[in-house]
């Protein structure tokens, strides 16, 4: 009944996801290339996660 109250996980997923692409493509920018590894792969990891949830 109250289903609409609650958070999507996904939106929120979505959100963070989002965040780190956007850091990431900064670090990129300013040559960290260390970085930009981690935050890549914390994306991706943030990818799946996603993609789980929606199936």
């Amino acid at each position: 009944m109250f289903s609409f109250l609650k958070s999507d996980p996904v939106k929120k997923l979505k959100k963070q996801l989002a965040q780190k692409q956007e850091q990431a493509m900064l670090a990129q920018r300013n040559g960290d290339m260390r970085k930009f590894a981690v935050l890549t792969e914390e994306s991706q990891e943030l990818v799946d996660k996603i993609k789980r949830l929606e199936s």
